[in-house]
Formats: structure tokens, C-alpha cells, sequence
């Protein structure tokens, strides 16, 4: 049986702590322990950040001079309703933040007027109504229709709090929910899985199986089922990675290029393995994806953390920094900040969702070239035209992950370990800094940390909106 941190640890040495991943929520453990334990920050890649990843790009300006700017290529906005801690960090460190656009395109081949490609945004009705046959269309018609009565149902359910039942019948997968409900086939596939797709990066098949109560909620909380009153957008002028520049300069031991390639526990704490030495520490975070953690216990993972860990699976994407334009929308009118386009064949639609975001309206530029991140395209980009390409895995929120998550806090504390990201909620930018906050509070008590200002004047100061 372990015996509790605090006794283990002498007061002639501050705790030892292992964050294992530097993305948010490794970040966000490791600023909320400043000043209180010894932190080392261990990062397999190349960069700091996880998905945080800003890229610089030169491009000519408007007088035609080469200017340099970031581009970010995966967390790219946040919003004021359901980001309170990440716009409480933002203000503490001093890093700005500016208004994003955050409208929608869809284009589908084949399904449009004459047997040409459909396309159509939901900037305003101009865009919706991008190709002026549509306001013909029947099936384009009953989409429209479809989307107004569905935001109604999507905001009853969410109001009488029917999806956070345990029992609720909202686990049912998304396709039963739409076809009990008789939703069009056009709505469907013109619009709902398009933006459930680009929203969670993963292939529209998977999205069927989603549980209809995640679905809801998350759109409830984030606005996108709501005609009026919906929430600001705001993106980071000059790239996100502003933020986990100024989080890792203040931890004294930030390891770049560092992969952890075992961590093993006993009574005493545990020990982290790298390539070049093997070290020893009161307790430990892994603020990775939940396979990753699993792949690092090995063989002394429990039967729970087996379960829990192993439960939740991962979609890879792949995302292509370019300024080829002609992935948009043929027509300019369409054109919008996330554009969605469905694959020519359903093999393909099954595999990966491509989405191209158009940065020039997501996040300031000093230049007017278009400049996209392309997220699994459909169509070869000009080579020539390309900056670069990264690889992400985004956990996928099947029931089984729903389940797991439910059983996260048995793990918590177990053999001096804790696990953070953003797989602990619904996958996004401000889960992963609250489990990554969340892991650092249950920290100060766990090893005994008494702040100089008081725990819990620190908590509130760490812990900004969690509770709100």
C-alpha cells in the first residue's frame, strides 16, 4: 500500500514533480506548481506546445516586401463563454488576443446545381444562397429547414439537462438519433456532419456513433445551436505559442527533444526513463494522450488503468500549411474561415475528414495572399505552394470514451501518478488546460505544498473559472 507523498518527502528538499508533455494541459500543471515544487517538463518533440504549434511564414506585404509573421496550424480560437480559463491565462500572461471569424462552408461534389459541386456558407444569406439555383432546390431547401428544427430540439433537450442523465436516452449514437427524428439526408450530409466532423477532426462514420448527449451539450455550451446570442471568438495576433513561451520560461527544467521511454513507481515515488539517465520523483503527470500514458506504464499498469486508459482511441490527421487557394470554394462568395470538403468517394469519407481553414479570416495576417492549413486534403496542393506538413491525433468520443471518462478520478493519485489532456473532456483547447489545472491542485495537496500566500487564495489564482 503506498504510503501518503507528503510523509515520504523530507522538508530539506523541495517535491520532485514529472510533467510528461508540454502541451496545455502539461503546461497548465507546470504553471500552476511554480514556486511550489521543483518541475521537470519533459518534451518528446521538437517544439513546446503540443497543439499549440505556430509556424513562421514570409510573404509579401501590400507594398510587396517580404514580412514574416505565425501562423498557427492546430489550436487556432477560443471563445468568451466556455473558455474562462484560457482567457484568465491569457490575461495573466499578458499575451492578446484579437476577434476571429468563425463561419462555415461545405462543399460536396456532385450535389450541385447541374451535377456540379454544391457549395454554400453560413456567413449570411448571400452565402447561403452562393449558387443562386439552390434558392430552387428542394433538398436544398429541406436542409435549411432542417437545421432550424433541429437547433430547436437540440436546445429543448439541452435546457431540460436530458443528456446528463446516466440513464439518459441521449447515449443512443448519433445516425439513431437522425433517423428517429427523420432528418433529411441532405441535412445530414450537406451540413451536420460537415460541422460535426470538422468540430471533433474525425471521419463523418465515426461521428455517427458519437453519443447524441456529447453532441448536444457541447453545442449548446459553445453556441452553434443558437440563431442569436451566440459567444465572440477571439484568436492570439501572432500565434499562440506567445502563451507557452512565457509558461516554459519560467520552469527551470524544460527538456526539448526528450522522450520519456518508461516510467515505473514504488513506495517511495516514481522514476522517469529516458535515453540518457534514469531519475526519481515524488509524483508524476502524464499530460498525454491517454495511449501514450499507457504505452509508458507498460507492463505495471493496473487492470483499472488498462480500462480506463485504454478505452479512449485516437484519429490521426495530417495538416498541410500552403497558400493554394484553389482548394476553396470555386466561388469566392462561398468562401469562409472553416471550409469542409466531402470526399469524391465514400472510401475516402470514411478514412479522414478534410477541412480547409482560411487563416486570413481566423487570425490577422499582414498580407492578403491566402494562407490555409489544409486538414487531410482530398486534392493534391501545388507543391510549390506548400510550408509544411505536421501530423495530430485527436481522441475520438465514442461511448466507450464517454464511459472511460466517467471512470478518470479512480485513477487520479494512484501510485503517485496523475494523468491531464485534453481526452478528459470533450477534446478541446480548455479541457486539456482544466485537467491540466486540475492535476496541479490536486498536487498541492497531495504532496503537502503550503504556498506562501495561503492555499486558498493560490487555488483561486490557479484555478480561474474551474469552478465558475
Amino acid at each position: 500500500m503506498d504510503l501518503p507523498t507528503q510523509a515520504l518527502r523530507t522538508s530539506a528538499r523541495p517535491a520532485r514533480v514529472a510533467i510528461v508533455g508540454s502541451g496545455i494541459a502539461g503546461l497548465a500543471a507546470a504553471h500552476t506548481l511554480q514556486g511550489l515544487a521543483s518541475v521537470t517538463l519533459y518534451e518528446a518533440g521538437q517544439y513546446f506546445g503540443g497543439h499549440t504549434h505556430t509556424v513562421d511564414l514570409t510573404l509579401p506585404d501590400a507594398q510587396g516586401l517580404p514580412t514574416t509573421f505565425g501562423v498557427d496550424t492546430g489550436f487556432l480560437v477560443l471563445n468568451e463563454r466556455t473558455y474562462p480559463n484560457l482567457l484568465a491565462l491569457l490575461g495573466a500572461l499578458d499575451v492578446p488576443i484579437a476577434k476571429s471569424d468563425m463561419s462555415f462552408s461545405v462543399q460536396v461534389p456532385g450535389a450541385g446545381p447541374g451535377g456540379g459541386d454544391l457549395e454554400w456558407s453560413g456567413s449570411d444569406l448571400a452565402s447561403v444562397f452562393a449558387q443562386r439555383r439552390n434558392l430552387a432546390n428542394p433538398r436544398f431547401l429541406r436542409m435549411l429547414a432542417d437545421i432550424v428544427r433541429f437547433n430547436r430540439i437540440a436546445t429543448r433537450l439541452a435546457e431540460r439537462g436530458e443528456d446528463l442523465r446516466p440513464d439518459s436516452p441521449l447515449l443512443q449514437p448519433l445516425g439513431d438519433f437522425l433517423r428517429a427524428h427523420r432528418f433529411s439526408d441532405a441535412f445530414r450530409d450537406w451540413y451536420f456532419l460537415p460541422m460535426m466532423g470538422c468540430i471533433w477532426s474525425c471521419p463523418t462514420d465515426q461521428m455517427l456513433a458519437f453519443p447524441v448527449a456529447t453532441m448536444v451539450r457541447f453545442c449548446h455550451n459553445h453556441g452553434l445551436i443558437q440563431v442569436a446570442n451566440r459567444p465572440q471568438w477571439f484568436t492570439v495576433p501572432g500565434g499562440a505559442r506567445q502563451y507557452v513561451q512565457k509558461i516554459v520560461e519560467r520552469v527551470a527544467d524544460a527538456r526539448l527533444a526528450t522522450p520519456v521511454l518508461q516510467v515505473l513507481r514504488d513506495e517511495q515515488g516514481v522514476r522517469v526513463v529516458t535515453q540518457d539517465r534514469v531519475e526519481r520523483f515524488d509524483a508524476i503527470v502524464l499530460a498525454c494522450h491517454s495511449n501514450q500514458a499507457l504505452r509508458l506504464l507498460g507492463a505495471e499498469a493496473s487492470a483499472n488503468e488498462h480500462e480506463v486508459l485504454g478505452a479512449i482511441r485516437y484519429q490521426p490527421n495530417r495538416a498541410v500549411l500552403h497558400t493554394d487557394a484553389s482548394v476553396l470554394p470555386e466561388n469566392p462568395r462561398a468562401w469562409a474561415a472553416w471550409n469542409y470538403e466531402r470526399a469524391a468517394t465514400a472510401d475516402a469519407e470514411s478514412t479522414s475528414v478534410c477541412l480547409h481553414y482560411l487563416i486570413n479570416r481566423l487570425q490577422p495576417l499582414p498580407v492578403q495572399q491566402p494562407v490555409l492549413v489544409s486538414l487531410n486534403p482530398q486534392r493534391e496542393i501545388v507543391p510549390t505552394q506548400v510550408v509544411g506538413e505536421y501530423a495530430y491525433e485527436h481522441p475520438v468520443f465514442d461511448l466507450a470514451a464517454i464511459h472511460a471518462q466517467g471512470r478518470l478520478p479512480t485513477l487520479q493519485g494512484q501510485r503517485h501518478t496523475w494523468f491531464a489532456g485534453a481526452w478528459a473532456g470533450y477534446g478541446f483547447h480548455e479541457d486539456g488546460l482544466k485537467s491540466g489545472l486540475q492535476a496541479g491542485r490536486a498536487l498541492i495537496d497531495a504532496l503537502g505544498l503550503t504556498p506562501q500566500t495561503g492555499r486558498g487564495e493560490t487555488l483561486r489564482a490557479a484555478l480561474p473559472g474551474v469552478f465558475a
